[in-house]
């Protein structure tokens, strides 16, 4: 009689739950990285922002800031900066000029609302982040205004209200 080689069912399942436990170790590990990376690039993404609105309310020559987020993209186009041209530099990447659409586990929004027409553009503005899906995607939200300062707080706020930086829901960030 020839002895059969290969593993019993016992040493089949001992592996089988060593890598169980293994991956229940792991996977809550890798989760938070990827709230952490997206929070690290929505932060970016806040501070990119308010710093191509500054150079567009620069370029504006007191026009204000952009009425809406195209105008980052295509400052040139009807509406935006007057007498612009349309080789010029843009001041935001079209991708992160698209409010409202998903990027890093985030839901972006622009608030003009309750700012002053000065010119073609306003007197100020709001960019504001919330995850899109709560303690899955992130776990903070973020805001930024004309005034340069950059806001978070812990869960699903909305930090801009009459496009200013809500400062009492979302601190200032150091």
């Amino acid at each position: 009689m020839k002895k059969q080689k290969g593993f019993t069912l016992i040493e089949l399942l001992i592996v089988v739950a060593i890598i169980g436990i293994i991956a229940a170790i792991a996977i809550p590990s890798l989760l938070r990285a990827r709230v952490s990376a997206n929070e690290s690039a929505t932060i970016g993404d806040v501070r990119t922002w308010i710093s191509a609105e500054a150079a567009y309310e620069g370029a504006s020559l007191g026009n204000g800031y952009a009425t809406v987020e195209q105008c980052l993209a295509i400052p040139s186009q009807a509406g935006c900066i007057p007498g612009y041209p349309a080789t010029a530099p843009t001041f935001l990447d079209p991708n992160l000029a698209s409010v409202g659409a998903r990027k890093s586990g985030y839901n972006r929004y622009y608030d003009i609302a309750g700012t002053q027409q000065i010119g073609s553009g306003r007197s100020g503005y709001c960019y504001g982040a919330t995850p899109t899906t709560l303690n899955r995607t992130g776990v903070r939200s973020f805001g930024g205004d004309a005034s340069g300062v950059l806001g978070g707080t812990q869960g699903n706020a909305t930090c801009c209200g009459n496009a200013t930086l809500n400062t009492a829901a979302c601190p200032a960030l150091n």
